[in-house]
């Protein structure tokens, strides 16, 4: 898909079907996620892909936000890792720009996506074993739209260009 299309079309999905996206499409939205730029390419982005039941069910315990969907992305960062720029670190902004690819390398491949930042970190860390230097950024429920799912009720509203940009 072209890039001008994959910007128009990505949403976020809040009800998905059953059916699980192939592996080796998981495996090209992670390689997407992996190329992504962060600060000075220190790379510290760490993804977990939650599939099996016990994942799930610890996603589900932290948020209610999965709408169902087969396949949740942990877009993590090592904050040991991370860069820092006078005082300040660049972890959760590196987190943002992999799950940003990720997201949009999905709607490439016809996978449905959201950015779920309402969940509970410390289920998340404590269920699945996650070390306690990483810090999670988001997650990103992965699936196909079911077919009842209603487009959101923001997606075409757009802020017009100049309340959005000005050239200075």
């Amino acid at each position: 898909m072209e890039f001008e299309k994959i910007i128009e079309v990505r949403q976020s999905t809040r009800k998905f079907g059953d059916t699980k996206p192939e592996s080796r499409v998981i495996e090209k939205i992670l390689e997407a996620g992996r190329l992504a730029p962060t600060a000075k390419n220190v790379q510290p982005v760490k993804v977990y892909v939650a599939e099996s039941e016990k994942a799930i069910s610890a996603i589900d315990a932290s948020s209610p936000c999965r709408y169902g969907a087969p396949v949740v992305l942990i877009v993590g960062v090592d904050t040991d890792e991370a860069c820092c720029l006078d005082g300040h670190s660049t972890a959760e902004i590196d987190g943002s720009i992999v799950a940003t690819h990720l997201m949009l390398a999905a709607t490439n491949y016809g996978i449905d996506s959201i950015w779920i930042e309402r969940f509970d970190r410390r289920i998340i860390k404590e269920k699945l074993g996650i070390p306690e230097n990483i810090f999670p950024v988001c997650l990103i429920p992965l699936g196909f739209r079911a077919d009842d799912c209603p487009v959101s009720r923001n997606f075409h509203n757009r802020k017009p260009m100049e309340d959005f940009a000005k050239i200075i």
